[in-house]
């Protein structure tokens, strides 16, 4: 037996849970593993964050309180162990929204509306003291994709990225999740209003500009969100926020960083950790990123990425695979 599974077995016998059986959940692209816990008609998640591989659930924990506080609807923490880096945790369901779509296609957009809906509350609240997505840090934020997508430094793609974001999008003053996407929400039909939506994902949220999670919402990396419902979902969130007639040109600008730092990131996931999987997903990134790219107010933008940055042909696919 391991290290890390004698300190998972030591934790579950500490919360009295060392009965129950352990199903493993498909891990994410972190370093955090997940067991369903089950004993007769209940369940239980268990986080497994090892601090050995840079994991630290402390802000798992601390959002996951601001966001109950608000009246949202996070895993509640049944038992925590901080320093092992081991969280037990309410099971919100086994259907993501993602899951649930596949299987009733026919409902999308209700269940993209509920999700908006959760992030026009979001946008309401007063954000915590976290980092902020200034238009510097956007910029240094995708300085990964030259390294690992381009394989070479791309500083003028640093610096376009950042002037778009002082022009288009420089006030970071709301709660985003980062990962707000199907996958990371949890669909609970038998529920109402903004409990419906179980919220997943969230230890690496920060404040932004109004729109970063819709942008992430909407221009998913793992599936396609039609265009009519994008649309339905930018009208829907700026007649619930007040938003005024600029944000869909900051909406586009928080998108095309967004999906730039996501081709660098899967980029690294393949080359630096052997996580090809996620090569699969790289072409559907850089089509969502040329729909950003389309708006004219990012064409100074668009230009660079033209410049700098070859589409994932299939030449560049099976580079990465190496």
């Amino acid at each position: 037996m391991s290290d890390r599974s004698r300190a998972i077995t030591a934790f579950l016998a500490q919360t009295g849970h060392d009965s129950w059986q352990q199903h493993p959940i498909a891990a994410d692209a972190s370093g955090r593993n997940y067991l369903r816990l089950s004993k007769a008609a209940q369940t239980l998640i268990l986080m497994d964050a090892p601090p050995e591989a840079g994991e630290d659930v402390t802000p798992f924990v601390a959002i996951a309180g601001f966001l109950a506080d608000a009246g949202l609807h996070p895993p509640a923490i049944v038992a925590q162990d901080r320093q092992a880096g081991l969280l037990l945790l309410t099971d919100l369901g086994r259907d993501s929204l993602a899951q649930w779509l596949d299987r009733h296609p026919a409902e999308a957009l209700p269940l993209y509306r509920a999700s908006t809906d959760v992030l026009a509350h979001l946008a309401k609240l007063s954000p915590p003291a976290l980092t902020r997505l200034t238009p510097q840090v956007a910029g240094e934020m995708v300085a990964i994709t030259g390294t690992h997508y381009a394989q070479r430094p791309l500083p003028d793609l640093v610096a376009a990225v950042t002037a778009a974001m002082a022009a288009l999008a420089p006030r970071a003053d709301r709660l985003a999740l980062r990962d707000y996407h199907a996958e990371n929400l949890i669909w609970r039909p038998d529920l109402d209003g903004l409990a419906r939506v179980g919220l997943l994902d969230f230890q690496d949220a920060f404040v932004a500009p109004l729109g970063y999670d819709l942008a992430s919402l909407l221009r998913d990396a793992r599936r396609d969100v039609p265009e009519d419902i994008c649309a339905a979902m930018i009208a829907h969130f700026m007649a619930a926020t007040g938003a005024g007639a600029d944000f869909p040109a900051q909406l586009a600008c928080l998108g095309a960083q967004r999906n730039l730092r996501i081709l660098g990131v899967f980029a690294r996931l393949a080359t630096a950790q052997g996580k090809t999987r996620y090569i699969a997903m790289i072409p559907r990134v850089w089509a969502q990123l040329q729909k950003d790219l389309a708006h004219p107010a990012l064409a100074d933008l668009r230009n660079v990425v033209a410049d700098l940055l070859p589409p994932p042909d299939a030449a560049l696919l099976a580079r990465l695979r190496r």
